[in-house]
């Protein structure tokens, strides 16, 4: 599952592009946040996929995001661009095609370490769908594929591309939230070749007019009250702060539990709405286990963090993570078993110690990382504004040292306020 924001330029506090994201997947499911250089490649090199390979290219960009444990691509991610992307499940009327192909994930991580711009990685993603399709399992080892929608933004602009195995459409967004349903509709700016014929042919769009493509290709009898009802909600809390939006707001969003604030309620269930709440807590698959929080401003003055959440944002606290720094090991780590030194099994030990009693413990665990926040973005700022005199001198490995170093300080610190938590609440 999945829910996504994002908001481009006015409608932003300092003009300036903005994307959150939760990942929703099995309550259990490790995403360690990971990493990965530039590239140069030579002719004829293959790059395994958590499928298949596919031919690698000449060169790819600097990336980072989260990745479930036993996969090779990303959730959610940035690259050096300052491009974002999230993908999302999302279910088609056609079959989906028995044959391994690229899953969702690996899809965000290519279209990451090969473009340069939104609309580029847009193309190269509707590429890659057409050229290989979307197969194979990205849950369940016994599952089947998937069909995938995937939001893209950069400094300047932000795209909706949505699938049904090789097809595909796309439209731009300014204010916009996505779920785990199309919503494009008739207002498509362009598509796969087949897209309008294949639908008239197959008979769901046996009509004249303008091909909409959540009438069109949507199962409308899969994830409606799952995925509709987040969906009102998100979009609803965007427009309250519109031209007003910053990180801030969007990890606001990102914890929602409805009337319950950030604490989440614990009394609904499956056959109610407000049991699918955007921080999500239902069993079995869909459970929010990794969150990002993207600013992508069009003068990135280096470094410009990205703030990354491990399990529930509302027991946890969003941490500020750079690309022009080496990302601590304990972030990176952690595998299908509990582990001591992994970061996303430390916040899932506090996140499952809180969930016992939700609406008594939460705002416990939340007055414990205000405190917390606070010392972490002085810590911050002074970290930035060294590394800049760094860079500013041409100490460019100075400068990635700086923040290196602040962010060994700040995930340390913050496991340590983690277990402390945990203990005070049990």
């Amino acid at each position: 599952m999945s829910d996504s924001v994002v908001a481009v330029g006015e409608q932003t506090a300092a003009g300036v592009t903005l994307l959150g994201k939760n990942s929703d997947r099995q309550a259990g499911e490790c995403q360690a946040f990971v990493q990965f250089p530039e590239a140069n490649h030579p002719p004829q090199a293959m790059q395994d996929c958590t499928h298949i390979s596919i031919p690698q290219v000449a060169e790819t960009y600097r990336v980072m995001g989260h990745s479930p444990w036993w996969g090779w691509g990303f959730e959610h991610g940035v690259n050096e661009y300052a491009v974002a992307i999230g993908c999302h499940r999302i279910f088609s009327n056609e079959t989906i095609e028995a044959a391994p192909g690229l899953i969702g994930m690996d899809l965000v991580r290519l279209g990451l370490e090969r473009g340069r711009s939104a609309r580029e990685a847009l193309e190269i993603i509707a590429g890659l769908i057409e050229k290989h399709g979307q197969g194979g399992p990205s849950f369940a080892p016994d599952a089947d594929g998937d069909h995938n929608a995937f939001l893209l933004a950069d400094p300047s602009e932000s795209w909706l591309l949505e699938t049904s195995n090789r097809r595909w459409a796309a439209r731009r967004c300014t204010l916009d939230a996505v779920s785990n349903h199309h919503v494009i509709g008739s207002d498509w700016e362009f598509g796969s070749r087949d897209l309008v014929e294949f639908a008239r042919l197959s008979g769901s769009w046996p009509r004249s007019s303008r091909l909409d493509v959540a009438v069109a290709y949507r199962n409308g009898a899969v994830g409606a009250l799952t995925s509709e009802g987040r969906r009102r909600r998100s979009s609803e809390l965007l427009l309250k702060a519109s031209g007003r939006h910053e990180v801030s707001t969007l990890q606001r969003l990102l914890r929602d539990h409805l009337d319950g604030g950030s604490a989440w309620p614990g009394d609904s269930t499956p056959d109610e709405e407000r049991h699918y709440t955007l921080c999500a807590h239902s069993e079995p698959l869909h459970w929010t286990t990794a969150s990002l929080v993207a600013p992508l401003p069009r003068k990135r003055r280096s470094p410009w963090p990205v703030w990354i959440s491990f399990g529930t944002p509302c027991t946890g606290i969003f941490l500020p993570v750079y690309l022009s720094g080496v990302i601590p090991a304990v972030l990176a780590r952690g595998g299908e078993e509990p582990s001591s030194d992994s970061a996303w099994w430390t916040f899932k030990r506090l996140q499952d110690a809180a969930s016992r009693d939700p609406e008594r413990t939460t705002p416990i665990v939340r007055a414990g990382w205000a405190e917390f926040e606070d010392q972490l973005e002085s810590a911050r700022l002074v970290a930035e504004e060294t590394a800049r005199g760094a860079a500013a001198a041409g100490e460019r490995d100075r400068a990635a040292q700086d923040v290196t170093e602040f962010m060994d300080w700040a995930a340390s610190a913050a496991l340590d306020r983690a277990e402390m938590l945990r203990s005070r609440i049990q």
